[in-house]
C-alpha cells in the first residue's frame, strides 16, 4: 500500500491527504486521469473510524492529474493485487462506506468513513492494508524506516516539491506545475516548493562564465 501511494505522490505532485483520500472511481486508468477532489483527515477516535474525507484545501485543488506511463503500471498492477487479496480474505476482508456528516442546517459538509459490511454506498478506497483496512494518512512510520534503512530524511509532504523542482529544471513552465499542484497562485509555487540545489547553484555562475566569454 505504501510503496503505491508514495510512487502516486512522486509522480503527481498531489498532497499527502488528497492521495490518501482517492478512491477507485477517481482514477481512470483507461483514460490516464486522477480526479482529485478530496481530502482526508482525523477528527476523533471513535470506534466507528475517525477518517473523513472533505472538500480539497483551495477550490483550484479540485483538478485532474495525468497518469505517465510508470504510474499507469504501478497502479494497475496495485489494483489487480488488491483485487487478489479481496478474493483471498473473503468476508474477512474489510469494507467501507461514506457516512454523510450534516451542519445544522442541514449542509453536506463531509463524508465519515466507517467499516460496514453493507453493500449500500460502498466505497473503494485505493490505499489499504493488504486485508482491506483503511488507515487513512497515517504513515509516521514509513519515512522513519526509509531513514533507517537507507539513510534519507524525507517525509510523505518532501515528494511534493520534489516533483516540482524536477519538472521546473526539466524546462516544464511554472504556470504549468502551479497548476498541477493545484496552487491558485504561481508565487505559492515559487516560494513553498521550488528549491535550489548545489548544482543548480553551480549552473547558475557557469552560465554567466560563458555569457562574458
Amino acid at each position: 500500500m505504501f510503496i503505491c501511494a508514495f510512487l502516486t505522490a512522486c509522480y503527481t505532485g498531489m498532497r499527502t491527504g488528497e492521495v490518501f483520500a482517492l478512491t477507485w472511481d477517481d482514477i481512470d486508468l483507461e483514460n490516464r486521469i486522477i480526479k482529485t477532489n478530496k481530502t482526508v483527515y482525523a477528527k476523533d477516535n471513535e470506534k466507528k473510524g475517525r477518517w473523513y474525507l472533505g472538500t480539497t484545501k483551495t477550490v483550484g485543488s479540485c483538478r485532474e492529474v495525468y497518469i505517465c506511463d510508470t504510474l499507469y503500471l504501478v497502479l494497475c498492477n496495485y489494483k489487480k493485487l488488491q483485487n487478489k487479496y479481496r478474493k483471498e480474505y473473503g468476508k474477512k476482508y474489510k469494507q467501507y462506506v461514506l457516512e454523510e456528516v450534516r451542519n445544522k442546517y442541514g449542509k453536506l459538509i463531509e463524508y465519515k468513513v466507517v467499516e460496514n459490511t453493507s453493500k449500500h454506498n460502498r466505497v473503494k478506497i485505493a490505499f489499504t492494508r493488504k486485508d482491506g483496512t483503511y488507515s487513512g494518512k497515517n504513515i509516521a512510520k514509513y519515512p522513519r524506516i526509509i531513514h533507517h534503512e537507507l539513510g534519507i530524511k524525507c517525509r510523505f509532504y518532501d515528494l511534493r516539491g520534489s516533483f516540482a523542482t524536477k519538472v521546473l529544471r526539466s524546462g516544464i513552465e511554472i504556470k504549468d506545475i502551479s497548476t498541477v499542484l493545484g496552487h491558485s497562485k504561481i508565487e505559492t509555487t515559487e516560494n513553498y516548493y521550488i528549491t535550489s540545489t548545489k548544482d543548480t547553484l553551480k549552473k547558475v555562475c557557469e552560465s554567466f562564465e560563458k555569457e562574458i566569454d
